[in-house]
């Protein structure tokens, strides 16, 4: 297991077997992949990104704000399920049942409430929260094509990982 499927796994494992996250199973995010995917993904892509920076991270408050990011808890394709300006209070609604459902502290809030900058009115206070906005921006992108599916996008994200290991170790 890799070091940061390893912090994903330390710091995420109570809210992944929570009963409300099985549920976000069931609810599709983008394109193929549920909300529970989508989750999953932002929390490693969250991890990988504060890899790469020679900053300390909260690694905790990170991997469980990126878990709970879209806590939200309905489907967001029912209209008959989803309140009104979904993009904007989507957050908000997050924040609360995680506040709810978890120990959750200031900063893993704001990861939650502003992870949707700048659309909304939060902003992120913390590089957690930024690091955060930024892997669901990729996540979201990327599984809206299900290019995560495919052979030519894992081909192209481990020469990306390569060339990136390269070019860092070479600036190190």
């Amino acid at each position: 297991m890799s070091k940061t499927n390893r912090l994903v796994n330390r710091y995420g494992r109570k809210i992944l077997e929570s009963e409300n996250m099985q549920i976000e199973r069931t609810f599709f995010q983008h394109g193929c992949f549920t909300t529970y995917d989508h989750s999953v993904h932002v929390a490693i892509m969250s991890v990988k990104i504060a890899r790469f920076f020679p900053m300390k991270f909260s690694y905790k408050s990170l991997v469980k704000g990126a878990l709970l990011h879209d806590y939200f808890l309905y489907d967001w394709h029912n209209i008959g399920d989803m309140p009104k300006g979904h993009a904007y209070i989507h957050p908000i609604i997050a924040a609360s049942n995680a506040k709810r459902d978890f120990d959750i502290n200031a900063k893993e809030e704001n990861i939650i409430e502003s992870h949707m900058f700048p659309l909304g009115k939060v902003f992120p206070k913390s590089r957690e929260a930024w690091v955060v906005t930024v892997a669901d921006k990729i996540c979201a992108v990327t599984e809206f094509f299900c290019l995560r599916l495919s052979k030519r996008y894992r081909r192209i994200n481990k020469m990306a990982e390569r060339e990136t290991a390269k070019s860092y170790r070479h600036t190190a």
